[in-house]
């Protein structure tokens, strides 16, 4: 947060007053995910996930968190990340991979394939505007935490508007009741400021086991204290 209001409060300000009109995402390929939402419900059919869980959802930050069980030992997780998803995909898909667990809690991380498709802040933010009004609609008492994006070396570019979203989705968050906010953007940044590339693995994207270690820490130290860690 402090490093997005450094920018300047006129850059903070002409976000925030930001037309509130948005181009409707016609063109939107929700069909591509069909594979992985009914492998989804074909495991959730065999192997039916436990009611009131902790649920995961976003893209591949998720998708590729194997470690959650283990690095959340006392609580009943599900991951529903599919990987190059946009927040807009898991509003789509909640009637399939998050209404049926009535999760009490749901994280999600997702925001920066938004980015990189060409989506401004503001459109990205209204999107998560727009999942949690969905989710809220069907469980009112669900609380939900926006894990913050966060840079990496790959999309190093794109990381000015990273904090941006980052800072209006907290600025949304606070004073509104089962809302809450993590922030893990300089988890990943070495002292010079700049990602440390010993915590991503190959494509420069993607953390490897070292980073998702101290992306567990983070989360764990941010669970919201209204639930039960």
């Amino acid at each position: 947060m402090k490093r997005f209001f450094s920018l300047g409060l006129p850059l903070v300000i002409a976000l925030l007053a930001g037309p509130a009109a948005r181009a409707q995402d016609t063109n939107h390929n929700f069909a591509k995910w069909e594979r992985e939402i009914a492998a989804f419900e074909r495991s959730d059919a065999t192997n039916p996930p436990p009611q009131g869980a902790c649920l995961f959802i976003g893209s591949s930050g998720i998708r590729f968190w194997k470690t959650l069980a283990q690095d959340f030992p006392d609580q009943k997780v599900i991951n529903r990340g599919f990987g190059g998803s946009e927040i807009v995909d898991s509003t789509h898909f909640a009637d399939r991979i998050i209404f049926p667990y009535a999760p009490r809690i749901i994280f999600l991380r997702a925001g920066g394939n938004d980015l990189w498709a060409g989506k401004p802040v503001t459109e990205v933010v209204q999107d998560y505007k727009d999942f949690v009004t969905k989710v809220q609609s069907r469980l009112p008492d669900t609380e939900i935490v926006f894990i913050s994006l966060a840079p990496s070396i790959a999309r190093w570019k794109q990381h000015g508007n990273e904090m941006a979203v980052n800072a209006l989705v907290q600025l949304y968050n606070q004073g509104r009741p089962h809302l809450h906010y993590i922030n893990d953007y300089d988890m990943p940044l070495g002292r010079d400021g700049t990602p440390r590339p010993e915590l991503y693995v190959a494509d420069r994207l993607h953390f490897n086991a070292e980073g998702y270690k101290l992306l567990a820490a983070v989360v764990r130290a941010g669970w919201p204290k209204d639930v039960t860690p």
